[in-house]
């Protein structure tokens, strides 16, 4: 006898059954269970000796319905349910989703102890990832897709993804998945690309298919997901940035993040901020967040956003 035929299990989806449609007959249940109406009465039997008080109505308008009193009933997710509800929390509760200690973090943490291993375990790998404030456009992805990459990295195993590019392109490509980093929203794949013989990190969004191949993938041993994404967004791009801050690193780490780029020490008291970017207006705001003497030393396009910046801003004053 498999799960889905088991008595209990039948019971417990007629239970979900009439929650969700108050008023059900048993006729539409004995359809939904694939049984019969005598075994579908005997299932609401069984309901109320457990002390869930169904009550029942007759005529043509009549039907099951669940009466009051009942204590909260059992939590019955599909995977992409519970994965779904994991990620719209990280989404919407940024703070403190993963603390046992917050209120929300502690209502998850009790729904993830009542779900069966097959649905807790890729949810609880989920629910550990890291998330902050959402980007503008930033769109989350496919639970069932995010599972498949989140077990993919904890088995260690080599993938077979597609991928797009863009609409109308779809690459395929081998990867070893290390990691899957939220960051602002957006949900990021970091890897090995085997096709292109690099490190990447994919935009779980854009990920198409997911194949799991049964050869191993080992991450690097000094992996840090999370400065990773950072060293791959602050790099790359169009005009390069060089910044001299009159303050320690560690200063300026407090006013710049990692992904704006490298903060390398000159000396005790001036640290070199270097990095890309493809928007020297936005990149220029914000360096304002520093609170200590800067000069740009490079690009000429960030000096001139700096001056343009810098017109507005006495304009303003004036």
């Amino acid at each position: 006898m498999t799960h889905d035929e088991s008595p209990t299990a039948r019971a417990l989806l007629l239970l979900e059954l009439i929650q969700s449609s108050p008023g059900i007959t048993a006729e539409r249940l004995a359809g939904r269970l694939g049984v019969s109406e005598r075994a579908a009465r005997r299932y609401v039997g069984i309901l109320r000796e457990a002390g869930i008080p169904i009550e029942s109505e007759r005529g043509r308008y009549g039907g099951y319905r669940i009466g009051r009193g009942l204590r909260l009933p059992p939590l019955m997710f599909t995977q992409a349910e519970a994965l779904g509800l994991v990620m719209a929390v990280l989404d919407g509760h940024h703070d403190n989703a993963a603390d046992p200690a917050d209120p929300v973090g502690g209502a998850l943490g009790k729904i993830l102890r009542v779900l069966p291993e097959a649905v807790a375990g890729p949810a609880a790998a989920v629910r550990s990832l890291s998330a902050r404030h959402p980007e503008p456009g930033a769109r989350t992805p496919s639970p069932e897709t995010t599972a498949d990459l989140v077990q993919a990295c904890a088995g260690r195993r080599r993938l077979r993804l597609g991928y797009r590019i863009r609409p109308g392109d779809e690459r395929i490509m081998e990867v070893d998945p290390w990691a899957v980093v939220v960051r602002r929203g957006r949900w990021y794949l970091l890897c090995w690309s085997h096709t292109r013989n690099a490190r990447r990190v994919l935009r779980v969004d854009k990920v198409a298919g997911v194949e799991a191949l049964d050869v191993p993938a080992v991450p690097p041993p000094d992996l840090d997901p999370a400065e990773m994404l950072e060293d791959h967004l602050s790099a790359g791009w169009r005009h390069q940035v060089e910044v001299v801050v009159d303050a320690p690193a560690e200063a300026v780490a407090e006013w710049v993040p990692r992904s704006l780029g490298r903060r390398e020490p000159i000396d005790a008291t001036t640290t070199r901020l270097v990095g890309s970017t493809d928007e020297p207006d936005w990149y220029v705001r914000q360096l304002t967040a520093i609170r200590a003497p800067f000069r740009i030393v490079g690009s000429r396009e960030l000096r001139e956003a700096a001056e343009a910046l810098g017109r507005r801003l006495l304009q303003a004053g004036s």
